[in-house]
Formats: C-alpha cells, sequence, structure tokens
C-alpha cells in the first residue's frame, strides 16, 4: 500500500491571500504548510489492483513539460511550477503581474512496486501514474518424494 509523505503548501489559498494582501495568517495547523516552501498541495486518489497502484494527481492549469516526476530510494516525488504572467494595457497605465504556480506531493513506494516502470500520462487536469508490482515468484506446491 502506498504512504502519503510529507505535505507541502499553503493553509490557506492563493486567491484569499491575493485578495487580502496579506501572506501572514494565523498558522492554525502547520501539517498543511511548510513556512519555507511555498507549494500547493494537489488532491490525489490512489487505487491499487492485483498488478499495478494507479495514482491520480489533480493539477489542473499545467502543462507536460511543467512536471517533474522522481522516484528515489523508495520515495515518489511528483511536482509541477508554472509560471502565470498578465499583461494589461489600458490607455497609458500598463500593468503587468507575475505569479508562480507549484505543486508538490511525496509517497514512499512499497517494496512490491517497480520504480523503474513507472508511467504517467497528462490528460484533462489530471495526472496519471501506473506504477506496476513486481510478480511475485510463486513458490513450487509441496510434493511428497516416496523413498523407493
Amino acid at each position: 500500500m502506498l504512504t502519503l509523505g510529507k505535505r507541502n503548501g499553503s493553509f490557506w489559498p492563493k486567491a484569499i491571500s491575493d485578495l487580502l494582501g496579506s501572506d501572514n495568517w494565523p498558522e492554525f495547523d502547520n501539517r498543511f504548510y511548510d513556512w519555507d516552501q511555498k507549494f500547493e498541495i494537489p488532491s490525489v486518489n490512489i487505487k491499487e489492483t492485483e498488478k499495478e497502484f494507479q495514482i491520480e494527481v489533480a493539477a489542473p492549469g499545467f502543462e507536460k513539460k511543467d512536471f517533474k516526476i522522481e522516484s528515489s530510494e523508495g520515495v515518489l516525488t511528483i511536482q509541477a511550477e508554472k509560471e502565470i504572467k498578465k499583461e494589461e494595457d489600458k490607455e497609458e497605465i500598463k500593468r503587468q503581474e507575475f505569479s508562480y504556480a507549484s505543486i508538490k506531493r511525496s509517497f514512499s513506494l512499497p517494496e512490491n512496486a517497480e520504480s523503474d516502470k513507472i508511467e504517467a500520462k497528462y490528460e484533462n487536469g489530471i495526472l496519471m501514474l501506473e506504477i506496476p508490482k513486481l510478480k511475485q515468484v510463486v513458490a513450487p506446491a509441496k510434493k511428497e518424494i516416496k523413498v523407493g
């Protein structure tokens, strides 16, 4: 079974911080916010079948090229980063805004996961990962041998 790793991201939605103009919100629950890293926490669905583990990550607004997925020492890390530029031109006033969208999520892989055969695809705002399970070697059935 997959184990969820440390969550990295903001407790408060970015829209609220942008609207009220402050990042200094009360620390209601530090488990959901890493003050040094500004990553949003994507929601996931995890399914286990006989042959594989399947992870669906909600990541709308990104493109395939924005993702970085790594598997190292039994930990699967999924992250994506995107720079968003918005420009407005009204009469003589020009405003240009930059913002970044970042997500990150880590999972401890079980021993029976084939980490070198993980496949990922991104479609309609959902990143889908398939993690095959190692084929288990079936021990031969017990057989009694008679001495003749």
